[in-house]
């Protein structure tokens, strides 16, 4: 082992000082003659271009050359009747209404849409976001503008009316995607544009509103790649740095291999911090908000009241400022690299769905990550099924856990085909079903999540994901088949039986795992037209209910994914008559083997 390690240790050595020798070789050979270019042609003072005043580094345009700026990104053009400045970004131009070089901010404005609403020529305007330096502010939102839409179309909630010529148009709040999802018909309509605002429509005025809103704009923030080019440093002096930083490496290497490899472990983590950073500037930035460590320490009252814990880490109770209820999950800084944090922001960012757990926030300072959900008043669905002895927690009706059933269905449909990207859950169990002060499910913990293309039927997957008890073979085992949007319709299945036999598919106090798999003794029930609670007086409505519910969790539990239906499926057959519904195969296979009892974790690996 020790060995290993000094092998490792000197493949590093050897690496710093092979760097290190090929920056002095650049320091000796950088040509001197651009830093005193840099100090001789670009004055520091602030210049004018069109209406704005005090601009300085990092843009550039006018009398400022190019090379006194940061990069390309950053030119502005001053337009000769001396009244208007424009920036392109992508594909598109912009006028610059404002600009704030301190706070790294500008508003931006779509000219052709702030002169006429009604222009044939304009379409959907250029994602900034998609830019590498500059992004959307937190204020802003979007909304989609539907021209030459029939006449005789009703305006629903929520909607503004643009009258164009003869031609009736809409708008409303939010993305292309999502509206249509709400009313479908609006595809009918001639044109879809998407616009950037700085404040949502609120019901009040048509056009006037799109006018006031276009002539404003939106604002928008820029960083900068390095720091100490922003603040002027030239790049000798930045070399001279890093050189100075590899001698310090080696030095320490020299002295302790302890130190060294500290020092390994601590530029690791930096590497995962600038990872979860570049992550959060694409996905978190725009739609959630950001807190500070020390804000979510106050929001929870120095983590006064826990609601549970699972595997990714510990949920408090918590408050914004508004007073709204929050729960705030802190995951555990053990775990891995981020990446259930990377997984929970990039799949949840994507989804607004009533049965999909909302995210308000996060906070991300180096080791301590938080993330900020909606409270659900009635907590998980686990407690509600298996009731452990607790007789304060109120007996959910059969009328109840159906829709229950259903809502949950509903939101994996979403997940499986709603979204522009496919979201697979991969740990669908009661404990991440949320319920709130009406009982309406929303399925939460997107930690072992992964994110496919809705056309990729087989998703690639090294390694085993779930908790015991819900995985589906594929999963642990690929020659039943490959990993899917199937595997989550089995754990589905798994809890649906569950809900109506009211206890675990795994008995957690056996000590070893010859116990009847699950499916197998509530289909012999069924098959026997036994009671489904032996435990529990149905009554026949009841029981039409509860023998539905297994039928259609026994389907989903299928051994191999091509016998299983889709959620779309699933949730016909929940709504589908029971004479309509065929009694399907015996399950032939149980979960894998357990070495050990079903551990409170919400996930395991499996080798």
């Amino acid at each position: 082992m020790m060995f290993e390690f000094e092998m490792r240790g000197m493949r590093v050595f050897h690496i710093l000082t092979s760097v290190l020798t090929i920056c002095c070789f650049f320091l000796i050979t950088l040509p001197q003659s651009r830093c005193q270019t840099h100090d001789a042609v670009c004055n520091e003072q602030p210049y004018k271009c069109g209406t704005l005043s005090n601009i300085s580094y990092p843009f550039w345009g006018q009398n400022r050359s190019r090379q006194c700026g940061f990069s390309d990104q950053f030119e502005l053009t001053c337009h000769d009747d001396d009244t208007t400045t424009s920036i392109r970004i992508g594909s598109q131009n912009f006028t610059v209404k404002e600009l704030n070089t301190s706070a790294e901010t500008m508003r931006l404005v779509r000219k052709d849409l702030a002169d006429d609403v009604c222009s044939p020529q304009f379409g959907d305007t250029y994602d900034v976001n998609s830019s590498t330096v500059f992004r959307y502010s937190s204020s802003v939102y979007n909304m989609t503008i539907f021209y030459n839409c029939s006449s005789s179309v009703d305006t629903p909630t929520g909607f503004g009316n643009l009258t164009c010529g003869d031609e009736k148009g809409l708008f409303s709040n939010g993305a292309q995607d999502e509206v249509l999802k709400r009313f479908a018909w609006l595809e009918r309509c001639g044109r879809h544009v998407r616009v950037p605002i700085d404040a949502p429509y609120d019901d009040k005025g048509g056009r006037q509103f799109l006018q006031q809103a276009f002539g404003s704009g939106f604002p928008v923030n820029y960083t900068l790649h390095t720091s100490l080019t922003s603040a002027g440093v030239p790049p000798s002096q930045i070399i001279l740095l890093v050189l100075g930083g590899l001698m310090t490496c080696i030095v320490i290497y020299c002295c302790s291999c302890k130190c060294m490899s500290s020092t390994l472990k601590f530029w690791s983590s930096r590497k995962n911090d600038r990872e979860i950073e570049a992550f959060l500037k694409n996905y978190g930035a725009l739609a959630h908000q950001r807190y500070k460590f020390s804000e979510i320490k106050k929001m929870t009252n120095s983590f006064k009241d826990k609601l549970g814990e699972g595997g990714f880490g510990a949920v408090y109770k918590g408050e914004l400022l508004s007073g709204c209820p929050v729960a705030v999950k802190i995951l555990n800084a053990s775990k891995g690299n981020g990446e259930d944090f990377i997984n929970e922001v990039a799949s949840i960012s994507r989804t607004s769905h009533i049965n999909v757990v909302t995210l308000l926030g996060f906070c991300c300072e180096g080791h301590k990550k938080a993330l900020i959900y909606e409270f659900m008043h009635n907590g998980s669905l686990e407690k509600f099924i298996y009731n452990k002895g607790l007789e304060a927690t109120p007996s959910l009706s059969w009328d109840n856990l159906w829709e229950i059933a259903l809502g949950i269905a509903r939101g994996l449909e979403y997940l499986h085909r709603g979204c522009n990207t496919r979201i697979l859950h991969f740990d669908i169990k009661p404990h991440n079903i949320l319920l709130d002060e009406d009982f309406c499910p929303k399925i939460s913990d997107f930690g072992l999540a992964k994110l496919c293309s809705r056309k990729e039927s087989i998703v690639s997957m090294p390694d085993a994901r779930g908790t015991i008890g819900y995985v589906a073979p594929e999963v642990w085992n690929r020659n039943f088949g490959g990993v899917s949007h199937k595997s989550d319709v089995y754990s589905y299945g798994m809890m649906l039986l569950e809900m109506v036999g009211g206890r675990k598919n795994i008995n957690a106090e056996a000590n070893h795992t010859s116990e009847i798999y699950f499916p197998h003794w509530v289909y012999s029930r069924l098959e026997q037209g036994g009671d489904l609670r032996p435990d529990k007086v149905i009554a026949t409505e009841e029981n039409e209910i509860a023998r539905r519910m297994t039928i259609v969790g026994l389907w989903c539990v299928q051994t191999f994914p091509r016998d299983r239906p889709t959620i779309s499926r699933v949730i016909d057959m929940l709504e589908d008559n029971m004479n309509s519904l065929e009694m399907p195969p015996k399950p032939v296979l149980s979960s894998p083997t357990r070495s050990v009892p079903e551990s409170t974790t919400s996930s395991l690996q499996f080798e």
